[in-house]
Order: structure tokens, then sequence, then C-alpha cells
């Protein structure tokens, strides 16, 4: 019986276990299920840059795509740099709601042009990774020299595509990259990374209300707009795009002869600078060549084979009333390419559709497109291109606003004191010990002199760098007027002092506003100076940085932010004068003010409060611009240099308003007027970001005005704490058109 009872019990329990494994399956096949719908209710896409392009020492955006499928959640974005890369983390919050789909974008500074990785992460609220992308990398980096066209197609066969360049390096081969309406930033900041933009007339329409707003402040900022007409409908359905078209538009011809286009293009020569990117520095010369023929003979595309294809075919052109512009190709009558200034900036309007036959197959499209976005031309003779790396702008600002109680050790006290320690734990220890026959102390004198040396050591670095907590802020304001009201784009540099281990908080309260650390240039190894942690606070930031004892750090802002107008000027051309006038708005006087009129600079003074002044000023009197900022700016190499030192001589700058202005035409010092054979100065060659140097804004026949306006901004500073001793000072830059009188 009891066997039997034995044998009953096996089948029962194999029957549990046969119940019990497919109840485990289901359980699992639950959990790994519902482990892949929690996965598969987050998308989280990032994209760097313009299509994947990221240009050196500039703001490009970081567009974050998020949709949440899942639960909701407040979602922490973390950018942080990657393993060859130096940069500020940054962070912003999102609401994530049921059933969403989020854009936004984060500025990021490039801080070089090679090799720059970063990790993105998403995190919720208890700080749990729900989504990551790690070691992101840019498809293509290119050099602040070399052109970089965004392109709004209304196909992909329609974007740009510009003619490779001789030299073989990749980060100097101009670039294009296709944007997308949905994808295309609402921040001007990240657009400036851009010198020109191609928008097919059909993707007007497209844009929203903010990314309109973001391109216009771009273009009058300095940006470089080039229109491709589809259809003249799209242009007069478009309010914002028939306001700054440069002809209006009402009717359509078919042109059968249209040989202007590939005229002009053989007729393209000199080293173009890009007049679009104010920070274009000259193009160095190829090595080994002593007697270089001037670059202004230089026709690359002269013995350019003609389209025969391309002549034949009848050409569809819109047609219509110049408004402002200039034919830069075509007839008074039938103008096929025409170009206008708006602010800084300019728009070309293309009266044809480069994405329709027969532009689409021109065998020359892209040298068209080379000349067009400003492309060296000298980079289409010769492969020999010597490169510079260049020193950054921010370390000549450092030594202009950095405190003057921090105190390096010279080199020669520095030798001095490792001699005297070296000599004291070596012969004269020896010859002591040995003189009382007591050579085993060396074990306990050794220790001694270790210990007095570094109290030594601190007691010397509390005397020369030891102070109290300091801030002092300079901005450069652009004043760009819109009527009887300005935007201002701002660049608000900040020297910070701590005499202790602390952080500190900062903040950017306009309308556009970012923060980076010190960018130290090429020279120095790129990246950024300086830690600490940015949150993006809707398009203005809050950040929390950390300053060691006795050190002092330079962080730098970019803004945007609309006002009332601070100056009015106006140039009028009579014979061989010119008649100034310049309006104060100002309730206090501007102590400094300097005129930039055809290459030279004329000495204005001071600007009382609430009043107008005018001025009757030579043509060829003043000082040649050239000759202002070298005298103003000779030690411009030496203060960038000795700031990457941590020993010898501190280099400042004491005269803060004219070496902001001679600053702000830094290309002076390297350009080719300079120097014989057309040899720019390498070692003077400075890294700015766009828009800060004026140069071309002279070159193109504006006049400059440059006023300085000491102990006032005209936002609120940045700091968000309360140092001992600061300083706030301003340059306001203002360009104005020569008008001829009537």
């Amino acid at each position: 019986m009891s066997h039997l009872r034995k044998v009953s019990r096996q089948p029962t329990r194999g029957v549990g276990r046969v119940r019990f494994f497919p109840l485990l399956l289901w359980l699992l096949c639950i959990g790994g299920g519902g482990s892949i719908s929690a996965r598969a209710a987050l998308q989280f896409d990032v994209f760097m840059g313009y299509d994947g392009v990221v240009p050196e020492a500039s703001w490009f955006p970081v567009i974050c795509e998020v949709k949440n499928d899942g639960p909701s959640f407040t979602a922490l974005f973390e950018l942080s740099p990657g393993v060859y890369n130096q940069s500020q983390n940054r962070t912003m919050v999102v609401e994530l709601p049921t059933g969403t789909l989020k854009r936004f974008v984060v500025p990021a500074f490039s801080t070089t042009r090679y090799n720059s990785l970063w990790n993105a992460r998403l995190l919720d609220e208890r700080g749990k990774v729900r989504a990551e992308q790690n070691n992101l990398r840019p498809r293509k980096q290119v050099g602040r020299e070399s052109p970089l066209i965004g392109s709004l197609a209304r196909t992909v066969g329609g974007v740009p595509v510009i003619q490779p360049i001789l030299p073989r390096q990749t980060d100097l081969q101009p670039a294009s990259a296709r944007l997308q309406p949905a994808l295309f930033p609402d921040n001007p900041l990240v657009l400036e990374g851009l010198d020109a933009l191609y928008l097919n007339s059909e993707k007007a329409v497209e844009l929203r209300v903010n990314q309109v707003s973001a391109l216009l402040t771009w273009l009058h900022a300095g940006g470089h707009l080039i229109v491709g007409v589809e259809q003249i409908a799209d242009v007069n359905s478009s309010p914002w795009l028939r306001n700054v078209f440069p002809c209006e538009l009402n009717a359509t011809r078919t042109v059968p002869r249209h040989s202007e286009i590939q005229d002009w293009l053989r007729a393209a020569g000199g080293a173009a600078m890009a007049t679009n990117k104010l920070l274009s520095t000259p193009v160095p010369p190829a090595r080994g060549r002593s007697n270089r023929t001037p670059s202004s003979t230089v026709v690359p595309f002269s013995e350019m084979a003609e389209d025969t294809d391309f002549e034949k075919a009848d050409f569809p052109v819109a047609v219509g009333t110049l408004r402002d512009g200039r034919v830069l190709v075509g007839t008074t009558e039938t103008p096929l390419i025409v170009t206008a200034n708006r602010g800084r900036g300019r728009i070309t309007a293309l009266l044809f559709s480069p994405e329709r036959e027969p532009f689409r197959s021109w065998k020359n499209s892209p040298s068209f497109w080379a000349r067009l976005t400003d492309v060296p031309m000298a980079w289409y003779n010769s492969a020999d291109f010597n490169q510079s790396a260049g020193w950054s702008m921010d370390g000549v600002f450092g030594a202009m606003i950095d405190s003057k109680q921090v105190r390096k050790l010279p080199v020669a006290g520095l030798l001095l004191l490792l001699v005297v320690y070296l000599l004291v734990i070596g012969p004269l220890d020896q010859r002591w010990l040995k003189r009382i026959n007591r050579q085993m102390l060396t074990w306990l004198t050794f220790p001694v002199y270790v210990v007095l040396f570094s109290v030594l050591i601190y007691f010397i670095g509390y005397k020369l760098r030891a102070g109290e907590t300091e801030w002092n802020e300079l901005h450069l304001v652009d004043i760009l007027q819109k009527g009887e009201r300005a935007e201002l784009r701002g660049r608000a540099y900040g020297s910070i002092y701590s005499p202790v281990n602390a952080r500190y908080q900062l903040v950017g309260e306009q309308r556009f506003a970012a923060l980076r650390g010190e960018f130290q240039g090429a020279w120095a190894g790129g990246q950024e100076s300086g830690r600490g942690t940015v949150e993006q606070k809707g398009d203005g930031f809050r950040a929390d940085i950390f300053v060691p004892v006795w050190t002092s750090q330079l962080y730098m802002s970019d803004w945007w932010q609309s006002g009332a107008l601070p100056l009015k000027a106006r140039v009028i051309r009579t014979g061989n004068q010119f008649k100034v006038t310049v309006e104060n708005l100002l309730d206090h006087k501007v102590t400094e003010a300097r005129l930039v009129l055809e290459g030279r600079v004329h000495v204005l003074n001071e600007l009382p409060a609430r009043e107008t002044q005018e001025f009757r000023l030579k043509s060829g009197e003043g000082m040649a611009l050239s000759e202002f900022v070298q005298q103003n700016a000779n030690q411009f190499q030496s203060a960038a240099q000795h700031r990457r030192q941590a020993f010898g001589e501190s280099i400042h700058l004491s005269n803060v308003p004219l070496s902001a202005m001679a600053a702000s035409f830094v290309t002076q010092l390297s350009g080719r007027n300079n120097y014989p054979n057309n040899y720019p100065n390498n070692q003077n060659t400075f890294v700015v970001s766009p828009g800060f140097d004026l140069t071309s804004l002279v070159e193109r026949g504006d006049a400059v005005l440059l006023a300085w306006d000491a102990g006032h901004l005209f936002t609120g500073a940045m700091n968000r704490f309360t140092p001992r001793r600061s300083s706030h000072d301003t340059l306001l830059r203002l360009a104005v058109e020569i008008m001829n009188e009537k």
C-alpha cells in the first residue's frame, strides 16, 4: 500500500512542475514585455549641429526630439563633453506629458575643429537614466576660415554642392548642410555658425513665427540669406519674405540666352573674404612663394569649360521692379541675381529656381555656389596652404578685466627658491650633520625642511595671490536699429577672483543668452577653461561655477535683447567732407568715442547726455585703422600667451577702452596689407566668434561708431553674489550707412 502511495505521489509532483513552468514563462513574458514596452514608450533622438556639421569657435544647436508614450514625468536633459572635449555641462528641465512629442534646442559651443565627442542623457525626477546617447560625434567639423551654408531646399537634390578646394585638409573644405523646417532653430545665437543660408521660397511658409524671427535676427546681424524663387506666389504670400526681398515680383519670363551667369563666374577673382562672416581672417598664402602674384589677379574659374546644354536651354526667370537692390548678374531689364544689404548682413535673390532645369543639371553649379558663398578663390589655385592656429580673443579680454590682486611668481624667483631648496636638503644638510657627527639625523631633518619650505611656499602664495572676492564685467554691445527701438547683440566678459574654494551663481536673463568658459584658442590646445554646470532656463541660463582658491577665471556670455536705442548716428558725404551727427540718448555721458570712416579712425571724445552733436570730418584725416589697431593691440599676443602660463609676468592691458576698440578690428593684426608679399603674421592671428570683428563692415563702405560707456551695463549683471570689488563697463558699437548729400 505504501508502495502504491509512493508511486501515486510521483505523477502529482510531475503535474505540478508542468503547471508551474508555463506560469513562470507567462510571468517572464509579462515582465519582459513590460520592460520592452517601457523602453519603446520613450523615443530620444539628438541631432548635433547643422545636419551633423559643426563649425569651430561658434555656438551650434543641439536639437533634441523626445516622444513619450509612457507615463508623464519631468525630465532633466544633460549634455556633457566626451573624452576629447572640454566644456561646461549643460542641462535643461523638460516636462514630458503622456503622448507628447517635444523638440527643444540647447546651445553648445565648439572649441575645436577636430574630434569633439558629446554625451546626452535623459533623467527622471529620481535621477534615473531613462535614455542616453553616448559618444555623439559630428558628421563633419569645419575650421573658422571655411564657409558653411545651410539649406532649406525643396528637394534633397536641391541642396547646394560646393566645389571642393585644392588644400586637402578636411576641416577646410566648405560644407553644405541640409536643414529641416521642423528642426530649424528658433534661437539666433545658434544660427551664427552659418555663413549663408539657402532658402527655397516654397519652404518659407513652413517656418513658424519664432523661427522667422531668429532667421531675420541672424540676417541683420551679418548673415547671408540666399533665396531661390520657386514661384512668385511663394514670395508675395509670405509677408516677412516680401518685406526683406530686394525687388517686387509680378511676372515670369523665359530667357533664351543667359550667358551672364557663366560670365560672372569666370570673372571671379581675388581671395574673397567672406563678407557675411565677420570673423573671417585673411587667407594665409601658399608656402614657399616669396614673390606671390597679388590675390586680386587670381581668376580660378576663368578657363572654366562652357556647358553648351545649359546655354541653349530656356531659363524661367521671375521679373519685377527693383526696390533697393542692385543687379549682381543679368541686365537692368532682366536681372537674374539681385543683392541688397540688410543691416549688417545681405540678401541675395536668385530670380530662378536652382532646383529646376536647366540650372539643376548645370555642370558648373558647384563653382557657382563656391563664389556665391565667398569661398576664398586662392584655395582653387594652390593646394599649398599654411594653416595658422590662432590665439583666443578671450585671453585678451581676460587681460583687460582680470583682477590685479592676482600676481604670478617670477620665473627667476621660482628658480632661486628651487636652488635654495636643493642646497639646503643636499650639501648644507650633509655638511652640518657631518660636522656634529649625527648623519643619521637626516631622517628627521629632511621632513623638517619639507615642512618649512611648504610653509614658505604657502606664505609666498598668500602674499602674491590672497585678496578679496572680485567681479569685473565688460560688455561689447552691437546696436541694430529697428525703427525707434534696437536689437542689442551683446558679448559679456566676466572675470571672477576667489580667495577661497567656492561656488558662485551666474545668470543670463536676456531674451536669448548662453554661457561658456574661456575659450583657449588653438595655440593653447583649444577647449574651455573653468568648470561648472549651465542650466538653460528657457532661452536664458543659470550657472553654478566652481573657482579654486586664489585663482581668477573668465566666463563669457553671448546674448540678444530688445531695448531702447542708446545712440543714433548719421553720416552724410559732401564732396571730400563728411557731416557726422551723433545723438546720445542715454541719461549719462559717454566718455570715449571714435568713428571709423573710410578706413581711418577719427576722435570724437566725449558725448554729453541727452545731446546731439555735429562733427565735420575731412576725407583722409584721422589715423589709419591698421595703425590704430597696431598701436593699441601690440600686447594682445603676449597677453593671450601669458594667461596660459602659471609662472612669469602677468600682463594687464591698462587702457581698456582703446584696447576693446582695437579688438573690434583684430583681423587688422594679421591682415595682408601690413606685411610684405601679402604674407600675414600667423603669430598674430586671433580666433574670434562670428560677428565679433567689424572689419568687413568698413570694407563694404559703412562707418562704425565706437562709444565707451564707463560704469554702466544695458542688461543686468551676470553675477548673483556680492563681491567686495567690482566694475561694470560697456563698449557700444554702431554701424552706420554712409549717405550721399542730395
